[in-house]
């Protein structure tokens, strides 16, 4: 086995199984390779989540003011008649 690789052992149900069997073959994919590119999409994802819960926190703890909010509906706004332009 190459360096930098470690071999695992999953247990999955048979019709979740059959399902990865299903599209791996389709693409002509490995095992592995279909594996390895669900686990890197279900990290990417976590990490997305993560990101979003410590950016909404953010917001809890200095919610914007009256005016800032105001001033980015104005800004909005003033994009959206603008569109005409384009």
């Amino acid at each position: 086995m190459a360096s930098g690789v470690v071999k695992v052992a999953v247990t999955v149900p048979t019709e979740l199984f059959r399902e990865l069997e299903g599209a791996r073959k389709r693409r002509a994919q490995t095992r592995s390779a279909a594996v390895q590119e669900a686990l890197r999409h279900w990290l990417k994802s976590q990490r997305s989540a993560m990101l979003a819960r410590e950016y909404e926190a953010g917001y809890r703890r200095k919610p914007e003011t009256r005016r800032e909010i105001d001033d980015a509906l104005a800004s909005a706004i003033g994009l959206v008649r603008d569109e005409d332009d384009w």
